[in-house]
């Protein structure tokens, strides 16, 4: 071992001794900013109390990485004392053959509840459910269940909602929260001292956006995930935020005009990014180019009447807008179950007259600037200018009326064929729209300026 690789060591022993004094979540923090390398040697240096706290946190960025990189007898001991939904989450990111080798190196009770997380579809509940929730029998007492509850505490994932199982059929009765169970008599039914009705449940494939939705509208802690009347798991409500978090990042990426990254924005390797990059803006160039082809088509209306070139970023870019406003209002809707696919017709019929009215100030806006222009003398706009103004004014209703309508329309038509609606993303939606824009204005100056410019 040389001397920079024995400094280097020394202090990573020293961070680790100040780290394991700090908040586990001050410690992912500082984790994350590290390199691999380093993180994995201050993971080393840690107890193993505290290295299960670190590794239970969704917030550790490459924990797959870092589980690999430890001895394997430590990753699987590691595995065992973590929470299985953390530890599901961690295996189904890691590589063969280590995920095999860690499972199989797991106690057959944990390996097969492991399999069984890991065998349903990502992102449905039933893959970030926890198993790790307390559950009695329907003819215990409250006593009974306080009781229950001191001695599995610190191996249960949440103890502030109790789910009470029929002892013969193990089918989900009723549910209750502790507050009502330490106000209630020890010597009371526990039946009694649970709401009288059934609990809220949500079935194993039911995906984490309708998930999140029931957490939020019945004010829930978790919610239990029941197959055929029988309890799998419970989804906690940190489990939520944690996977709509990086649901609503992968959205936001795809808003932008790229792929979803897969690592932090800092850690992302250069060529990584260039490939994520790359193709939407080779994509959306290659449509761009059909805005040339459209000017090209108008090539001798153009040599006519130059001015009409001077206002064409303005006509693009106000088309553009509009079709992102309208298309991330839809998208934002459908996430939110505002709307669904059988609504199109009622958001074309709203979108139709906003269009117009929108498209109408922007028009009122634009004749009134080409009529200050020329009053004001910063630039002549020639004899015909009120023709010229009007082109502007209507074109700019028709544009924005079409930006909006098929800003609107475009996340259902992606949802109808099967794809995200977020790929309608703004850039993607102002492609769209800058070519049919052209058309408009060209079309429009046919219409208004025959036989005097053109």
């Amino acid at each position: 071992m040389n001397e920079f690789t024995t400094v280097a060591s020394d202090e990573a022993v020293a961070i680790a001794r100040i780290l394991a004094n700090d908040h586990v979540a001050d410690i992912v923090e500082a984790l994350n900013r590290e390199p691999r390398e380093t993180a994995t040697e201050l993971l080393c240096e840690v107890t193993f109390e505290r290295l299960v706290e670190i590794f239970d946190q969704p917030e550790l960025d490459g924990a797959p990485e870092l589980m690999e990189a430890l001895p394997r007898a430590k990753a699987g001991k590691l595995l065992t004392a973590m929470s299985v939904d953390r530890a599901a989450d961690i295996l189904r990111e890691l590589d063969e053959p280590a995920r095999s080798e860690l499972l199989g190196g797991l106690a057959p009770p944990l390996r097969a509840t492991l399999l069984s997380i890991l065998g349903y579809p990502e992102g449905s509940a039933a893959s970030i459910m926890t198993t790790e929730f307390v559950s009695v029998p329907s003819d215990w007492s409250v006593g009974q269940t306080l009781d229950y509850i001191r001695k599995v505490e610190r191996t249960r994932e949440t103890v502030y909602a109790i789910y009470i199982v029929d002892p013969q059929t193990h089918l989900l009765v009723r549910s209750t929260g502790l507050r009502r169970l330490i106000t209630g008599e020890p010597d009371d039914s526990i039946m009694t001292v649970a709401p009288d009705h059934l609990p809220v449940t949500v079935g194993p494939l039911t995906d984490r956006e309708t998930l999140a939705q029931t957490i939020s509208k019945y004010d829930l802690l978790a919610v239990p995930v029941v197959d055929h009347g029988k309890i799998l798991g419970i989804v906690t409500i940190d489990d939520i935020i944690d996977t709509m978090i990086a649901e609503t990042t992968e959205d936001v990426h795809r808003f932008g005009g790229m792929e979803a990254l897969d690592e932090p924005y800092m850690k992302m390797s250069f060529l990584a990014m260039i490939r994520k990059r790359g193709g939407w803006l080779c994509a959306l160039f290659i449509s761009e180019m059909l805005t040339a082809n459209a000017m090209q088509s108008y090539e001798g209306e153009l040599e006519k009447a130059i001015v009409l070139t001077l206002f064409i970023p303005l006509i693009m870019s106000s088309g553009g807008n509009s079709g992102s406003q309208a298309t991330s209002l839809v998208i934002r809707a459908l996430a939110l179950r505002e709307i669904g696919l059988g609504d199109w017709w009622r958001v074309a019929l709203r979108e139709l007259p906003t269009g117009l009215v929108l498209g109408a100030m922007l028009g009122v806006v634009g004749v009134c600037r080409i009529a200050l222009w020329q009053y004001m003398g910063f630039y002549d706009y020639g004899p015909h200018w009120p023709l010229i103004a009007t082109t502007v004014g209507a074109a700019l209703v028709g544009i924005v009326t079409f930006g909006s309508l098929s800003g609107s329309m475009l996340p259902f038509a992606l949802k109808r064929i099967g794809f995200d609606p977020a790929s309608a993303s703004a850039p993607f939606v102002a492609t769209l729209v800058d070519v049919t824009g052209l058309v408009i204005y060209f079309s429009v100056a046919l219409v208004i300026l025959r036989g005097t410019l053109l």
